[in-house]
């Protein structure tokens, strides 16, 4: 299983680095799904959107879930089937009521029509998983400002664990901490210490909450640092590093490809 960093960042810009295109989250799994549907979904051609037939949907902030609708629309007319979208049952009633409304998007449920709609919406709810040709995906804990969840990535061999957007949230640990050739753990860190009062009222990581939720947590894996605020990327980083040390981590960035 191939895993390809299409977005990762905290926002769109680069905040001076023009390294970082600023690409909001979205990771494309082989060629076929992606987990969250952001700005970075923008680099793929009309032929690689029209190949992903599963969206896996960490909750429904606009910069997760940005270029889900226009992709919808975009190669609807290549697909042969509906683009099948999986997360959480109050996920998708936000995207019923607030997006796909008729008003802010047409409700593509129903487009064309009722019976060959453009997507379709199946509900995962936190603890449970779905193979799909032979690899795991399952939903994980997270704890944000609206209902969300991470994912973990297993193809027999090895596994990568994803936080979403999340604060501190023991369970997502306890969780990953139990699975078997954890290769990788994608985390968000979007503040610097020195805002530790916005992360609480976001609902967001900061280097000191992720030290504390470590705190007896034996992480072998390689930790990939994402949703990093700018400017404040290397500042986190740091942070991260001092408050963690022995734990093998690096900035997650866009065009990366992992192997599980």
């Amino acid at each position: 299983m191939k895993v390809r960093v299409l977005g990762c960042s905290g926002a769109i810009g680069s905040g001076g680095d023009a390294r970082d295109p600023g690409g909001t989250t979205a990771l494309l799994v082989d060629s076929d799904m992606l987990i969250d549907a952001g700005t970075g979904v923008a680099v793929l051609s009309d032929d690689e959107l029209a190949r992903i037939d599963h969206v896996f949907l960490t909750h429904s902030h606009l910069d997760h879930v940005a270029y889900l609708p226009l992709m919808i629309d975009a190669v609807g007319d290549r697909r042969t089937g509906p683009l099948i979208v999986h997360t959480s049952r109050a996920t998708i009633d936000i995207l019923q009521a607030h997006v796909f409304n008729n008003l802010i998007w047409p409700d593509f449920t129903r487009i064309p029509s009722a019976d060959a709609p453009g997507v379709r919406f199946e509900a995962l709810e936190v603890g449970e998983s779905l193979v799909l040709d032979g690899r795991t995906v399952t939903a994980l804990p997270a704890c944000h400002s609206v209902p969300s969840m991470g994912f973990a990535l297993a193809s027999g061999d090895a596994a990568l664990a994803f936080s979403g957007d999340t604060s501190s949230c023991p369970a997502f640990w306890a969780r990953i901490s139990a699975i078997p050739e954890l290769r990788h753990v994608i985390v968000e860190t979007a503040f610097p210490d020195a805002q530790i009062a916005l992360a609480h009222a976001a609902h967001h990581y900061c280097p000191q909450l992720i030290a504390g939720d470590l705190l007896g947590i034996g992480l072998s894996a390689e930790l990939l640092i994402s949703h990093l605020k700018p400017p404040y990327g290397e500042q986190i980083l740091d942070e991260l590093r001092a408050a963690l040390p022995g734990i093998a981590m690096r900035a997650l960035q866009a065009g990366d490809v992992l192997e599980i």
